[in-house]
């Protein structure tokens, strides 16, 4: 009788499938990897082959240049490879653009691989697509209850709303440069903010990638050699650990925000003197996860990288299997990956 950890189990590297001999997110330079998304707690330089979407191999190759593999593996949404006898599917994780849910199937056995995942709607990316499974892995960035975020709507009135009250200050928005920002500015044009948006400059080379992949962003424009007292009215968006930087010295009196799913404890925004915390997030919160157990009802529940004591409290309440499988190499308090969340 097969069983998961046949398929799947985890190593010092990161989760490996002995049939299929490659590796799913490794965190380790491995022959052969599996990656889920661009973030780079999960996408690494210097694997031999990587099979990935186009879009996160776009990204791997922006982040790290077109040499980060000696092999890329594009496979869309939907389509199925194979490797000795081992069926890899990927399908939409609704976390940034090209991320990817890895379906593993070998012998009649069916593992979900989420990588990162939310189910709320995001305009810059693909929606989260369940798929019925034996075993589903699941993150916990956001798996304690008190987790619940509020509608992103509600969160961009926010913004626009301070505007209108403070029309003569700048409003600076910390957001991780991958998937985060472009989230934002979305949202912001979806709120009916025409004007241009003004961004860092790291933020320049994904903004262009994300429009090339048919993500309409609107005006940008640089947030570089302005004159002092800048921006008084406008938007600004840069990686959260500019906005407490001297770069954020040139603005009118700057409102500072950050888009997080972390705004929602408080001592994180007054340790980062966040003035308009904004709770967005790009991972699924208590009811989002415990909702896709539910949706799914698979034989086994594997929680991985976050709070998982809650999650498996939550499983066996519920009449579910669940068990932790703690991965080295996904610290959701690393500050590099932090901000994505």
């Amino acid at each position: 009788m097969i069983k998961p950890e046949d398929l799947l189990r985890p190593t010092p590297a990161g989760l490996y499938c002995p049939p299929g001999d490659f590796y799913v997110d490794p965190v380790r330079p491995v022959p052969r990897a599996v990656v889920t998304h661009g973030h780079s707690d999960h996408a690494r330089s210097g694997h031999g082959a990587v099979l990935a979407t186009p879009q996160t191999l776009a990204i791997m190759a922006e982040r790290y240049g077109e040499d980060f593999t000696r092999l890329r593996q594009p496979v869309e949404y939907g389509e199925t490879a194979s490797h000795d006898g081992v069926d890899i599917r990927l399908v939409p994780a609704g976390h940034v653009l090209g991320s990817a849910q890895a379906v593993i199937t070998w012998r009649g056995l069916t593992m979900v691989v989420s990588g990162d995942y939310k189910r709320r709607r995001d305009p810059t990316c693909a929606p989260f697509e369940p798929v019925p499974c034996h075993v589903f892995i699941s993150e916990a960035t956001f798996g304690l209850p008190v987790f619940t975020h509020p509608p992103d709507g509600e969160e961009i009135g926010r913004v626009i709303q301070s505007l209108r009250q403070f029309p003569e200050r700048a409003h600076l928005i910390g957001a991780y440069a991958l998937g985060k920002a472009q989230r934002v500015i979305r949202l912001l044009r979806e709120a009916g903010w025409e004007r241009p948006i003004y961004v860092h400059g790291a933020l320049e080379r994904l903004n262009r990638l994300y429009e090339r992949e048919g993500v309409e962003l609107g005006p940008i424009l640089p947030a570089t050699g302005l004159k002092k007292d800048a921006l008084g009215g406008e938007v600004a968006i840069a990686p959260p650990s500019a906005i407490q930087d001297r770069w954020a010295r040139r603005f009118a009196d700057p409102v500072p925000a950050f888009a997080s799913g972390w705004m929602l404890v408080k001592a994180r925004a007054r340790q980062r003197g966040v003035e308009l915390p904004l709770v967005i997030s790009d991972h699924a919160d208590w009811p989002e996860l415990t909702a896709t157990f539910l949706e799914l009802k698979p034989e086994e529940v594997w929680i991985t990288h976050g709070r998982e004591e809650g999650l498996l409290r939550w499983l066996e309440l519920n009449g579910m299997k669940g068990r932790a499988l703690r991965l080295v190499g996904y610290d959701e308090e690393d500050d590099a990956e932090a901000e994505a969340a």
